[in-house]
């Protein structure tokens, strides 16, 4: 009998750049619904939560449920649900971050209870990519996390691609916080367990699953430790000259995910 697929995709560098969708991804998406095979939507970026995700994608012509995308922001509040006692939350993130952690009900301390002094009691500081980072909201996560609070890293990537090539991502504002309280924080997105334990959850029943992105440290290295298929497009962060150089390996590697939909067609055939 035929091995059974499942497909996960990174979004940012392999569905789309910035607003500006990666040609073929479309028409991708389309190919694998027409074939029931199933597929989920996999973001380190927790600027957006999957509804809001869902919306930028049907402004691309890609019509994709909501429960079928997972990104760090709702994995860390899954993660922090399931592990952890409730507790007063300081948060470094966009909209979709908070939102995550409001869906907690456990309490989110703004900056303005902060400079209040209500970073003493915060138990949990949640740090992802944040367009309006400032310093002040440096200054209490990392008064928190000295004083004892946990902290929570949505994702390490240090940058993130865009239409004007890489900018700063949640793993540089991390990186921040890690040198200015010497502490290491629990990280839950790509490539590490939290992040596929929700994703294995939503492509239940496939035999095999696809992993495909477009960054050798995050996506490639999450498809090699829990033993999926790594595809990997140049429509992203890492190139060919960067696998040369690391002992990261793709299985495959395409120019995007244009190629992919007769890659498919291909295995499918050859019911592999």
């Amino acid at each position: 009998m035929p091995k059974k697929i499942g497909i996960i995709f990174d979004m940012d560098g392999v569905i789309y750049r910035g607003s500006k969708p990666i040609e073929g991804a479309k028409e991708l998406i389309k190919f694998l619904k027409e074939r029931n095979i199933p597929f989920a939507f996999l973001t380190n970026n927790s600027t957006r939560d999957p509804a809001m995700y869902r919306e930028k994608l049907l402004s691309m012509g890609i019509e994709v449920p909501e429960e079928r995308i997972i990104t760090s922001g709702l994995a860390t509040r899954l993660y922090m649900a399931r592990h952890f006692e409730p507790g007063k939350t300081f948060v470094i993130g966009g909209d979709g971050l908070h939102r995550e952690m409001e869906r907690l009900r456990w309490g989110v301390v703004g900056v303005d209870e902060a400079r209040n002094g209500l970073w003493k009691e915060v138990k949990y500081v949640v740090v992802g990519l944040d367009p309006d980072l400032t310093y002040e909201k440096l200054k209490y996560a990392t008064l928190a996390i000295r004083n004892g609070a946990r902290f929570i890293g949505t994702n390490p990537d240090t940058t993130y691609p865009a239409e004007e090539g890489l900018y700063p991502g949640a793993g540089s504002i991390i990186a921040a916080l890690k040198a200015s309280t010497g502490v290491e924080p629990i990280i839950i997105g790509k490539p590490n367990e939290p992040a596929y334990e929700v994703a294995r959850e939503k492509l239940d029943g496939v035999d095999e699953i696809w992993m495909v992105g477009d960054r050798l440290d995050t996506d490639i290295a999450f498809a090699k430790h829990f033993g999926m298929k790594a595809v990997m497009v140049l429509t992203g962060v890492s190139s060919l000259e960067d696998v040369e150089k690391s002992d990261v390996r793709p299985d495959l590697i395409l120019p995007s995910v244009k190629e992919l939909v007769e890659y498919v067609r291909v295995k499918l055939e050859e019911g592999s």
